[in-house]
């Protein structure tokens, strides 16, 4: 870091945003120039000081908001009266599926009645009811009814399956699961394992055939509810939201507690920082038990005022010609999402659409100019952070390739860090003083962000089980301090701007989801009946984030692969199979018993490199077939669908 840059953005922000006399600035600020680096100090100074400004007022703004809601006692369905409250009629959402429109007053109305039915049920604040269902209007309906009542909501994958959609309904301890016909098949493979007080309600065309016999039918239960405001209930501004799931290092996935103001602050920087207005018109067709879908996308109608456009289910033919129909302004993305429309033929809809503004996280470097230019999409707004951290960084200038930016010279305004790490283990490396050591630019490191309990932007809320709180550390930026660990590793460049070098360790992206390789590890193991496998992501060219690959220390003709395919197939969602298998005599190991995968990723699934059996799943016929040089060209020239 610059010597001395942290105190000259403190002297700056005295005299942009606290007024202190210039000869005060000024004179302190000659005196570090003179020994902090001379003219590459103004360099970065001149390049970066408005972006690190408005970038330091969002976050004052949004801070600002948060402490004043914080003594109100506010909550996301009190904020969300006072959306209603300046445009009841203004169209709240619309359902491509179905092209139902429902105005700020419809949403209002049935969230109520949501929040009525269940109180008639028994249910009060503190409570937990499961939500299994795909995108459409109700699910946000569903959860802002509960919230309105002090009902917690679980937001359940709708990949899930057995033992995994099992493992997180016991867990949270639900009272009630509300759940979408679509999703019948998935509760009727479960429901006889699951606790016979748990009430099953269904959503969505009756089919009494399709649900287990103790179900009943939501929709016809609501519409006789009222749907006057029920009794705000007693929580504030910190107390519990909802749950969303993610990949679990212990093997299941495990439950982030969202709390009130942890959504509105997701939200509102995205908002403020990338410059939203409220008569956008954002099309939402990310998922909405994630965060991205439910708290970055819906979080601008519930709080801003936006229209969102819900669609079921991403769609690259159909992406365009529904931002036209709608007259979307925003759209959101992932990086995969990104790269399935470029790999569509050219069309005129592309480039006839009023979209201003992309925004969401994994645009990778190598396609972001063909991205905008191709659909001629003047903002990218680049974001990173996982629905637990308390870490967040924003592209809010489009530099492209960036994930967003730490600025070097105003740093104390917001204390993340990227620190030193073993890229192999993902353990922090540390100096004499035990203190973890921050990167220089340029130097691959995790990136931590200091907790900070007491300040409603560094707090840290954990999960639902508190044993899986795996991701602090001690003593990071100082003595007796405690960070959170993203897992990611990412590299800064000399301006600050920070770039997504790769996601290593526990977790890897493949399909738009992050997969947990020791919930994969523990699976396989158990499947092959044996202790060491190691789960890790590999590149495969033309795709986004990182096919599944499991080294397994056996001998490949021990293992029945069609049978495994087919297992595999009732156990793990379709992102977590491993694409490639790599049969091998033995797994080195750390001294900290973890498995060391840096070779081995390095390695891949080229049988030109790797000597040992290498087997790949084929789609089409649903089992593992060899993986030979013809094979293995075939996927490097993407004629391969995996």
């Amino acid at each position: 870091m610059l010597l001395g840059a942290s105190l000259v953005g403190v002297l700056l922000f005295s005299k942009l945003v606290l007024k202190l006399p210039w000869t005060q600035v000024g004179f302190s600020l000659l005196l570090l120039y003179l020994g902090s680096g001379g003219w590459r100090f103004v360099r970065i100074f001149i390049k970066t000081i408005r972006r690190d400004i408005f970038g330091g007022l969002v976050l004052l703004k949004v801070k600002a908001k948060v402490r004043r809601y914080l003594r109100e006692r506010r909550t996301v369905p009190l904020l969300f009266a006072s959306t209603v409250q300046r445009h009841p009629d203004k169209t709240a959402l619309i359902f491509e599926g179905t092209d139902t429109h429902w105005t700020f007053r419809q949403l209002d109305g049935y969230s109520s009645s949501v929040a009525n039915f269940l109180q008639a049920r028994g249910l009060a604040s503190g409570d937990v009811v499961a939500l299994f269902m795909e995108n459409r209007n109700e699910f946000v309906g569903l959860w802002l009814g509960m919230a309105k009542l002090g009902v917690e909501a679980a937001l359940i994958n709708t990949n899930l399956r057995r033992d995994a959609l099992r493992h997180c309904l016991t867990t949270s301890k639900a009272r009630a699961l509300v759940f979408g016909i679509e999703l019948a098949p998935a509760i009727c493979e479960i429901h006889t394992s699951l606790d016979p007080s748990l009430s099953l309600l269904c959503s969505g065309p009756w089919e009494p055939s399709s649900v287990p016999t103790s179900t009943e039918h939501l929709d016809p239960l609501l519409d006789k509810a009222p749907k006057h405001l029920p009794c705000h209930p007693d929580k504030g501004f910190t107390d519990k939201l909802f749950y969303i799931y993610t990949s679990g290092t212990t093997g299941l996935p495990k439950a982030a507690i969202v709390v009130h103001s942890r959504y509105y602050r997701m939200a509102a920087l995205v908002y403020y920082g990338f410059r939203m207005r409220p008569d956008d018109i954002v099309y939402d067709c990310l998922p909405l038990y994630h965060s991205a879908g439910n708290i970055v996308g819906m979080g601008q109608c519930l709080l801003h005022g936006m229209t969102v456009v819900i669609r079921k289910k991403f769609s690259a033919s159909q992406f365009w010609d529904d931002c036209i129909k709608y007259n979307c302004t925003i759209v959101q993305y992932i990086g995969e999402l990104c790269r399935y429309l470029l790999n569509q033929p050219p069309r005129e809809a592309e480039t006839r659409h009023q979209v201003r503004m992309a925004i969401g996280n994994g645009l990778r470097q190598s396609i972001w100019t063909d991205f905008t230019s191709r659909f001629h999409i003047p903002q990218v707004a680049e974001f990173y952070g996982a629905t637990e951290c308390n870490c967040s960084l924003g592209n809010f200038d489009s530099q492209v390739g960036a994930c967003g930016f730490n600025s070097r010279i105003l740093s104390f305004v917001y204390p993340i860090r990227l620190v030193r790490v073993n890229e192999d283990t993902m353990e922090l490396i540390r100096g004499p003083d035990g203190v973890c050591i921050p990167c220089q630019p340029g130097q691959p490191g995790q990136l931590v962000g200091r907790i900070i309990q007491q300040d409603p932007l560094r707090r840290f809320d954990g999960y639902l089980n508190q044993g899986a709180n795996n991701k602090i550390a001690q003593d990071v930026f100082k003595k007796g301090d405690q960070a959170y660990l993203t897992g990611d590793v990412l590299v800064m460049d000399e301006l600050g701007y920070m770039y997504f070098r790769d996601r290593t360790g526990d977790t890897f992206r493949w399909k738009g989801e992050n997969v947990s390789t020791t919930e994969v590890e523990g699976t396989l193991s158990r499947l092959l009946d044996m202790a060491d496998v190691a789960v890790y992501g590999v590149e495969v060219p033309g795709t986004e984030g990182r096919a599944g690959m499991a080294a397994v220390a056996s001998p490949a003709s021990s293992c029945d692969l069609e049978s495994f395919a087919r297992a595999l197939e009732k156990e793990l969602p379709m992102y977590a199979r491993p694409i490639f298998l790599r049969f091998l005599l033995e797994l080195h190991k750390t001294g900290t018993y973890k498995f060391q995968k840096t070779e081995l990723r390095k390695e891949g699934f080229n049988p030109a490199l790797v000597k040992d059996p290498l087997f790949y799943l084929d789609s089409r016929k649903g089992r593992y077939v060899s993986l030979d040089q013809e094979a293995y060209t075939r996927i490097q020239a993407g004629e391969e669908k995996l």
